[in-house]
Formats: C-alpha cells, structure tokens, sequence
C-alpha cells in the first residue's frame, strides 16, 4: 500500500512530468514542492514507487517518469478536480450560445473542448431515434426540382433537392403532397416517420395518378432518406492536428489517427468507458489495448439531450495529459451541452 506521503511524491512527478516533459529527479521535487523532508527521503519515496511499477527510469542516471499505472493511481486519487476559470466559463457559454443549429452546435463543442485541452475533442452526435420530426415542408424551386425541408424537434434543418423527370410542378401539387406528408409524418420520432414515409411509398399507386406516381416516389425517396440518414451514429471530431507534438506518439501516431478515422472503435471505447457511473471517467494507456489505443489516454462523461438517449463526448491524447485540468474542461463542456440542448427545444 502507497503511504501518503509516497502518494504525494508521485503527484509531484505526474504534476512536473506533464508540466516539462522531462524526466524529474528527487531535488527537483525537494525545489518545488513544501514537502520539509530531504532528497535522499524523497528518493527513498521513489524507490518505493519504483518497486510498485507506479514511475519508471527510462534512462540511466535520469529522472522518473510515471508509468500507465502511475497515471491510473494519479487520476484516481486526485482530491479534487480543478474547476475552470470564471473566463473560462463565460467563453463557453458565450461560444456555444451563438449556435445556429445542431450541426453548428456540435461543431463549435469539439473545437472549444479542443482549445480548451490541447487534445483531440470527440462528440457523440445525440442519438435521433426518439427526437421528433417537428416539421416537413416542399418547396417548388423549379419545374422539375422541389426542395425538401425536414426539421427535427433537436434543432436539426436538413434540406435536399427532389430532382423530377421532365415534371411541370405546380404549387397546388406540392401543397397537396406536402399535406399528406406531414399527417404521416410530423410528430413521429424519426424512425417512426421513416417507416410511415416508407409505408406512403408502398401505397403510391392507391392514392395519385398513373402520371403523378413517379414524381411522388421522387420526393418520397428523399424525405426517407433525410429521416433515416438521422437515425444513424455519428461524431464530431477536432483538434486532431495536437497529436502531432514531438514525442507524444512516437511510433503509435498512425494507428490512433486510424482509430480516430474509425468512429465505431471510438463509440464503443467512449460507451464502455461511462458505464462505471462517473461523472467523468478516464482510460488510460494499456487499459485501451483492445481498441488499438495502449499509447493513448481518454477521458469521457455523458450528455444528454431531452427525447434522444444518453451520448458521450470527450478527449483523446498521449499519457502525458493533464488530468486534473482535461477531466474538468469535459465536465463542464458535457453539463453546458446537456442544458443548452434542453433550452434549444
């Protein structure tokens, strides 16, 4: 078992090996830190923690460096996390606040997150089976293109073109289609809407013209694929240009970047990574070997968005990360969002 004051030393290292990327020696630690003890006592606390594989020499003659189960130890016993600056937090809100739509909101998340942790910052888009289909709309641009507008209660607009062969819209049609639509469709949640859309397409033939059934599988064929494009996974992702820092990755670099291109392995670390019931977890280093990640750490809470399931986000960096301060910049990124998002319905 780590006595105290042992546990204190290698808060001392974690703390000046994240600060200077170097190697820290026993008359460093006596410099920096009010520990009222000699170095050669320090360095008995270092060999201890040496002995326990909690900080390793990596050169002869060296420093100690902590290792992932230094890391673990550290993170795990932080007293307390360290609460952003009152700057800090009004730059959220303020950031954030000036989102246009969900697309906007998520993006602005990941790059303020990023800045604010000099990592790689990964959002979970809210999952957008359960959120409701607020509002459909057609609108004739053109003799043969009608623009579908679909508008869901989370804030999300998307629009795509119905493109229609040799057609002479009109408005009276579209207005007529765009009825029958929005009864089968507005209200729904999203997967609801795609089966009635789909359901509707089924049936063309009972309910328009010989002349008009065509055109209505067209513009069909688009509404579905907007509601059902919504249903699936995806993340938002920035920052990745500060994994590029000399000596973070070394060899590792090309199989994070891999595992950062692939979303699902991503998903599945972040989803496994927030059942333990933290507010904010970490995983660190060998404890993401199954996903291709031993060189890496990340850090992860949950937000939630009201009518959609619980989703993640978070940062991904070297082991050589700020704990203290990334565990706290997530924290109050992933509460900021919850609330924004349940103030945006």
């Amino acid at each position: 078992m780590v006595s105290e004051r042992s546990l204190a030393v290698l808060h001392a290292i974690v703390s000046d090996y994240v600060s200077s990327n170097e190697p820290v020696g026993s008359k460093a630690i006596v410099d920096r830190h009010q520990f009222g003890v000699s170095a050669a006592t320090i360095r008995n606390d270092m060999a201890l923690l040496e002995d326990d594989e909690l900080i390793a020499q990596p050169h002869t003659s060296s420093g100690r460096v902590p290792t992932d189960k230094g890391y673990r130890l550290y993170v795990d016993t932080l007293a307390k996390v360290r609460p952003l600056t009152a700057a800090q937090r009004t730059a959220i809100e303020r950031f954030l606040g000036e989102s246009s739509d969900l697309h906007d909101v998520m993006a602005r998340t990941v790059r303020l997150l990023a800045q604010l942790t000099n990592q790689v910052a990964v959002a979970q888009y809210p999952s957008l089976r359960r959120t409701v289909v607020r509002h459909i709309d057609l609108v004739a641009i053109a003799e043969d293109r009608v623009l579908c507008v679909l508008i869901l209660g989370s804030g999300v607009v998307e629009q795509q073109i119905a493109w229609l062969p040799a057609a002479q819209v009109t408005e009276a049609w579209v207005h007529g289609l765009r009825g029958r639509i929005a009864t089968a469709a507005v209200g729904s949640d999203v997967a609801a809407a795609a089966a009635a859309i789909s359901g509707l397409a089924e049936r063309v033939d009972d309910w328009s013209t010989p002349a008009e059934a065509e055109l209505v599988r067209r513009v069909l064929e688009v509404v579905e694929t907007q509601l059902r494009a919504n249903r699936t996974e995806r993340i938002a992702v920035a920052g990745a240009a500060n994994l590029s820092r000399p000596g973070e990755f070394e060899g590792s670099l090309p199989v994070v970047l891999e595992a950062i291109e692939e979303q699902v392995t991503l998903l599945r670390l972040f989803d496994e990574l927030v059942q333990d019931g933290r507010e904010v977890a970490a995983s660190i280093g060998r404890e993401n070997r199954a996903y291709g990640l031993s060189a890496a750490s990340v850090i992860a809470s949950n937000y939630e968005e009201e009518g959609a399931s619980v989703s993640k986000i978070g940062v991904l960096g070297p082991l050589r990360m700020d704990y203290a301060g990334n565990i706290s910049a997530v924290r109050a990124v992933a509460r900021y969002l919850t609330r924004f998002l349940g103030e945006e319905r």
